[in-house]
């Protein structure tokens, strides 16, 4: 191994969400276009254990006590055990520069000026919402979003100023040119593509037997992506609509709901008896997933005021199905603006069960198969992959790691983690 190498360390405490494919990303551009670059992993157990065997892979896999603070309700709590854990780890594995695969957690210490200790580092920020007004002005913020966004612009002002972080790569196109205006050092910011992961192999069956329109929600099933609404729209569509279609509600429901997510299908069931409906409630291998992406006609993402990128946005894309989401923020700016699909204000159930009928009815209102095609093309892993690599590459030359390594590690006595 080049002791002159490149040294990096990837952070990431959370095992849910996309991380597990961004890290299996990550692991394949190392191998094959980053051969002399040490990589470190301080993640999640359950993320640790997919890593592939690699001599220039350490991999430090997070302790049960970090990991539950790191994902503490708390933000305060979350935010300093990651700063916490992410400093100590930089320490003990000598890495040049730390990527954080999400960054929002830290905001608070470092905008109070947190460093790690002599090195330095970036991240991915998934939910900027400081711009939301700018993305659709018809869209009054609610006096929670007001507050929310008035702390987010007091922590990005400072975050940005701090000398440790070096850039924040953001999942929103939309953000960056808004930093540049909004803060100070708002250059820091670039745009990250979220990657389109390609589609498992799976069965391309067309649907149903019985010729039925099949609409489906799928992923984690918690109220804010809307599952409930979507419950509530299904009663109210018209009987002939309710004939023509099948809806597949497909994940794991989040339990503090699923009491009254059943009540609700059972009610759905007894009100629109000719409605074809499939509820499983269980997480679905991808395989599984992208064969009932490949089956259905239409994609729900009835989200509920979400801040942030959506992946269900990219596996329609990708597997070119138009969707119905929310207007509201990132998510219905890209439907709007790259013919995903229709976008309407999901918080009513009213509202959410016309767009249902308006799809059922063959109306491709702001559906472009090329459009889409267009939106999943660009957004390959490996361009993910070398835009995190060259965000850490300016922190790598050899006179950084110098002045990184004059700073003593208060664990060197200790037996190290690392291989």
């Amino acid at each position: 191994m080049n002791p002159a190498a490149p040294h990096i360390l990837f952070f990431e405490p959370d095992p849910h969400g996309h991380t597990r494919e961004w890290i299996e990303h990550l692991c394949h551009f190392a191998e094959n276009e980053r051969p002399d670059w040490r990589i470190t992993f301080a993640v999640a157990q359950e993320l640790a254990r997919n890593i592939p065997p690699d001599d220039r892979f350490a991999v430090a896999p997070l302790s049960t006590r970090a990991s539950r603070l790191c994902l503490s309700p708390s933000l305060p709590v979350s935010g300093f055990s990651r700063w916490w854990a992410l400093r100590n780890h930089l320490k003990k594995s000598g890495a040049d520069h730390g990527l954080v695969l999400c960054l929002d957690h830290l905001s608070l210490p470092l905008a109070l000026g947190f460093g790690f200790g002599g090195a330095s580092a970036s991240g991915v920020l998934f939910r900027p919402s400081t711009h939301y007004r700018e993305l659709d002005p018809s869209a009054p913020p609610t006096l929670k979003e007001r507050i929310r966004d008035l702390r987010k612009r007091i922590l990005y002002g400072l975050m940005l100023r701090n000398r440790a972080l070096r850039k924040v790569l953001s999942l929103d196109p939309y953000f960056p040119s808004h930093a540049v205006r909004a803060f100070s050092r708002g250059d820091k910011v670039a745009p990250l593509a979220d990657p389109v992961f390609p589609l498992p192999a799976g069965q391309d069956a067309a649907g149903p037997s019985d010729g039925r329109m099949v609409f489906l929600l799928f992923g984690a099933l918690a109220a804010r992506k809307g599952v409930l609404v979507l419950l509530a729209a299904l009663r109210e569509i018209d009987a002939e609509t309710a004939r023509g279609i099948a809806v597949v509600i497909a994940g794991r429901v989040d339990p503090a709901i699923r009491a009254t997510v059943e009540d609700a299908v059972a009610c759905l069931r007894r009100d629109q008896p000719t409605l074809h409906l499939t509820f499983e409630d269980r997480r679905l291998p991808a395989d599984e997933l992208a064969t009932l992406v490949r089956r259905c006609d239409v994609v729900l993402a009835p989200y509920q005021r979400f801040v942030g990128s959506s992946g269900v946005l990219l596996w329609a894309a990708n597997a070119s199905k138009p969707v119905i989401t929310q207007s509201y923020g990132l998510v219905g700016k890209l439907c709007r603006e790259n013919g995903l699909g229709l976008a309407v204000d999901t918080s009513e159930p009213r509202v959410l069960a016309n767009a249902i009928e308006t799809a059922a009815a063959g109306i491709a209102e702001n559906f472009s198969i090329e459009c889409t095609a267009r939106f999943a093309g660009n957004r390959t892993p490996r361009h993910f992959a070398a835009t995190l690599f060259d965000a850490a590459r300016a922190d790598t030359e050899p006179s950084h790691r110098g002045e990184r390594t004059v700073a003593s590690s208060p664990h060197t006595g200790h037996a190290s983690p690392y291989r």
